[in-house]
């Protein structure tokens, strides 16, 4: 996977309307957390079937762990992986980013959030260094950026990190379908969406009484702080909150949001 590249090639196209790419966001909970019968060795095979049953082309992870990231790369052998950091610290959380393969990476970075983003850092006010994963991806002649995250807890960390996730897409080229998926800590209508809200981004199940938070008891919390964010030429046409259980077991604290969306022909801003 090369430094971003090709940006002529990705001028002189546009995408085919009517392409299809399907999305997931999943908050896998870290595996080291001392959750007793939630712990990750009962939850593996959870978090296999639910990626068995919900196949698709990108998903952004949140909260993994090195043998996590292991486990998923075994998982998902048809994906392509970025955004694993710092391999060999036990203690470290990943945001990932896998692909399938029938997408190429034409580029992809790391950054912290913070004012320091490309070295570990956070920003003043955040109780943890929060980190956002971008790639560029292309399949034929369609384009698309994704961006993964995880903000931290206040509101207005929450608000200055999704700034500083817009000034990093800005590295990348203008005008591509982007879509941003991430545990926010933060519900629609909060400082946060409204920065990218005002910025174009649309919400996937925005308006609707959602809970993607739930603490492994299955219960609505009416805590919807798991999004997939989406703006330049794509079209959902289908969006649910995967709700699975196994025997009363849940795969995470989180509940993952899954999304398809129609890939549209859209200009490039110049």
């Amino acid at each position: 996977m090369a430094e971003i590249s090709s940006i002529s090639d990705f001028e002189k196209n546009k995408n085919r309307p009517g392409d299809r790419v399907s999305v997931m966001t999943f908050n896998l909970r870290f595996g080291l957390a001392k959750d007793g019968p939630h712990a990750w060795e009962h939850r593996t095979p959870l978090v296999a079937k639910i990626l068995d049953t919900y196949p698709c082309d990108f998903i952004g992870f949140q909260e993994v762990n090195h043998f996590q990231a292991e486990f998923l790369s075994r998982s998902l052998a048809h994906h392509g992986c970025i955004g694993w950091r710092y391999r060999g610290k036990k203690w470290w959380q990943n945001n990932l980013i896998l692909f399938d393969r029938s997408w190429e990476c034409l580029g992809h970075r790391h950054f912290f959030l913070s004012h320091t983003p490309n070295i570990p850092s956070r920003l003043p006010g955040s109780r943890w260094p929060r980190q956002c994963v971008i790639g560029w991806f292309k399949k034929n002649d369609r384009y698309l950026l994704m961006a993964n995250t995880h903000f931290d807890f206040t509101a207005e960390v929450q608000q200055k990190s999704a700034g500083l996730v817009m000034e990093f897409l800005q590295r990348f080229p203008k005008g591509v379908p982007q879509i941003i998926t991430g545990d926010f800590n933060a519900t629609p209508g909060a400082p946060a969406h409204h920065c990218f809200k005002s910025r174009g981004f649309d919400l996937v199940l925005d308006g609707r009484p959602v809970t993607t938070f739930h603490d492994f008891t299955g219960k609505e919390t009416g805590l919807h702080i798991d999004w997939i964010l989406y703006r330049n030429g794509l079209s959902p046409v289908s969006e649910k909150v995967i709700q699975d259980s196994f025997d009363g077991l849940f795969p995470s604290d989180h509940y993952p949001v899954w999304a398809a969306f129609i890939l549209d022909a859209h200009d490039l801003q110049k």
